[in-house]
């Protein structure tokens, strides 16, 4: 399997890969998890996007979001991997790359991410410490974690 990834800022997007990131976000976020919510929140326009390949195919994705946008450190959201591409380290990769990132455009800095709670455990896996009560967004329970410098 071939593996790449890119880095781009929104404006560097092409057409073809906010398409592609979208569809996967919806097909994830929306169909799978049958979540009803506006996934485009006026965020994705100040933040950085990591698209993961595999083969050519968009495999996995997260943005990298500055502080102040979604709290007050910086955070990565909208972790993805595609469902073709489970079980094969997608998911460990694209946060592997958005925390290298995320010190590399920001400077040493704590990571926050709000988890889906079923993924704690590799949430912790790459350092991340749970902070404060579980809490539910749409319909789907979340923590706080944090990766401190």
């Amino acid at each position: 399997m071939n593996i790449s990834h890119t880095l781009k800022a929104f404006d560097e997007l092409t057409v073809y890969e906010l398409y592609d990131l979208l569809r996967l976000r919806s097909e994830v976020f929306v169909v799978e998890q049958n979540c009803v919510f506006l996934d485009q929140d006026d965020k994705d326009q100040k933040c950085h996007h990591v698209l993961l390949y595999a083969d050519n195919q968009l495999a996995g994705y997260c943005r990298l979001v500055p502080a102040g946008i979604s709290y007050k450190e910086v955070a990565i959201g909208r972790v993805v991997s595609a469902p073709d591409f489970r079980g094969k380290g997608m998911g460990r990769k694209v946060m592997e790359l958005g925390i290298d990132y995320c010190q590399k455009l920001y400077g040493p800095c704590n990571i926050r991410l709000g988890a889906q709670t079923y993924a704690l455990n590799f949430y912790k896996s790459l350092g991340f410490v749970p902070e404060g009560e579980t809490y539910d967004e749409d319909g789907i329970e979340h923590i706080e974690m944090v990766k401190k410098v």
